[in-house]
């Protein structure tokens, strides 16, 4: 902490600008503290970034791109961030998943519409889901928020007797047909774990109980918009912001009541080592990171030409095949070698947000996971998975951009590895992240609070974990 007496005095100091530090900024605002928000880079957001970074014109997501959860969360369904010009467009259809025999299936809004191209599958899947389509909002607060006591005890029951098994072993138990089967396998992968571990299916099932009650929204204009928003509505409620400031030691920041960190567990283990018991700080260099990412970029003459053009209504499309082919790249990611068949995560932003490229034409955006620290090129690789299900892809490519998890680290350094989600979340880290606390968000020193996706509930653009380290503060010392 700065020792300049002259320095302004706050009650809380935000390091970083991603959705979480804003969360815990907003928070704080809100309940009438004086907050200070800090970021290293000469622009705000985290992975809420958005540039041309092929060909002028072409604006592409940096990082994060589409929004369920951003649509799911109890925290910005709170916030008034229309009247900041937040602007989420929705899609005809939140997913697409399409098969190499040219079927494909369809997350629609409706549970019925989506049921009833599944074939043999219709009833099994409305059994699945249909119970948790009711009421969502209290269940969705319940998920995105740290380990507790549910407030809504036999909805979660509902759902973790479904969500604490694996992926694989929900989908043979309860799908039969390559189309329900490949659905679910493509929201498990979100998870970023073997299809095989326990609490794979989780994910699965909240992403597509997401699509059918909030959808999977895309930001006008970019993802840069959420952090626009949410920056002017910060402003409007008193908070400060300043670009432009890394942070490499608590000396390097105001003085405060409290500090809250959007970063990794590493790397406040390096800037606050010093205000830290050593015990604790090695716990926090122990956190475990996962698999990164290997993404590209596109400008693109034309839409994708997918087999199915029912690719064509969704801004999401999972490119991999049935269910046995995404659980091989899941699992190759752990090794050192990723596939030579990858499970792909496609954008196509563009078609549902003009401002994003030139007229006629459009941006693609995509990426696949790989072992942590990867330098290879799987440029190749996606391109020609892509090809396998819209023939003529490449012919529509102007120009990519390409980022390795190398860069993605460089790019931000909470991204270890290339890892952009904050951190493994199997069964045993995602209740104890970053370390093993009745409050996770808390540290030894009372004043010193950690914040990022590398807290409960995790990885995406929703705001929980800020604004839940933000009220372990207001109970703590901010009272």
């Amino acid at each position: 902490m700065s020792d300049n007496p002259g320095e302004k005095t706050y009650d809380a100091v935000i390091i970083g600008s991603g959705p979480n530090g804003f969360a815990a900024a907003i928070t704080l605002a809100r309940a009438g503290k004086s907050v200070l928000l800090l970021e290293g880079k000469d622009t705000i957001g985290g992975g809420m970034r958005s540039a041309e970074l092929t060909l002028p014109g072409f604006v592409h997501d940096v990082c994060s791109a589409i929004h369920p959860l951003g649509a799911t969360s109890p925290f910005f369904r709170g916030l008034p961030l229309r009247e900041h010009e937040l602007e989420f467009v929705h899609p005809d259809a939140p997913l697409a998943h399409p098969l190499e025999d040219g079927r494909v299936a369809m997350l629609e809004r409706s549970l019925d519409a989506t049921a009833d191209l599944l074939g043999d599958d219709a009833a099994a899947y409305r059994k699945l889901l249909g119970p948790l389509t009711h009421d969502p909002e209290p269940l969705f607060d319940e998920l995105l928020a740290p380990l507790h006591i549910p407030k809504h005890p036999l909805r979660m029951a509902r759902f973790g007797l479904k969500a604490i098994r694996s992926a694989m072993g929900l989908a043979d138990a309860k799908l039969k047909g390559d189309l329900a089967r490949a659905l679910f396998a493509g929201n498990a992968a979100h998870s970023v774990l073997p299809l095989e571990k326990p609490l794979t299916a989780a994910v699965g099932l909240i992403l597509m109980l997401s699509g059918h009650a909030f959808g999977w929204p895309v930001a006008r204009g970019g993802s840069r918009s959420i952090a626009a928003a949410l920056e002017s509505y910060f402003r409007s409620i008193g908070g400060e912001v300043v670009t432009n400031r890394p942070v490499a030691s608590m000396y390097d920041l105001p003085p405060a009541r409290a500090y809250l960190f959007d970063v990794s567990p590493r790397n406040l283990a390096r800037i606050a080592s010093a205000e830290l018991p050593s015990a604790f700080a090695k716990k926090l260099n122990r956190y475990r990171h996962g698999p990164g990412a290997f993404k590209l970029d596109w400008a693109l003459s034309q839409p994708i030409p997918w087999k199915n053009r029912q690719c064509l209504r969704a801004a999401t499309v999972h490119v991999g095949g049935k269910i046995e082919e995404i659980a091989e790249s899941e699992r190759a990611a752990w090794t050192t070698e990723p596939s030579d068949r990858p499970f792909v995560l496609v954008g196509q932003q563009s078609l549902f947000d003009r401002s994003r490229a030139p007229d006629e034409q459009q941006t693609g955006w995509a990426y696949c996971h790989v072992p942590k620290n990867y330098t290879g090129d799987m440029t190749q690789r996606i391109e020609a998975q892509i090809e396998r299900f819209a023939p003529g892809f490449g012919d529509t490519i102007l120009a990519r951009h390409v980022t390795t998890p190398v860069q993605f680290e460089a790019y931000n350094p909470n991204y270890i590895g290339g890892d952009i989600t904050g951190g493994v979340q199997d069964a045993f880290q995602l209740f104890t992240r970053p370390t093993a606390r009745w409050s996770p968000y808390t540290t030894p020193n009372p004043s010193i609070y950690i914040c990022s996706a590398s807290t409960p509930p995790g990885a995406g653009v929703h705001g929980m974990c800020g604004y839940h380290a933000a009220t372990a503060a207001l109970k703590r010392v901010l009272r």
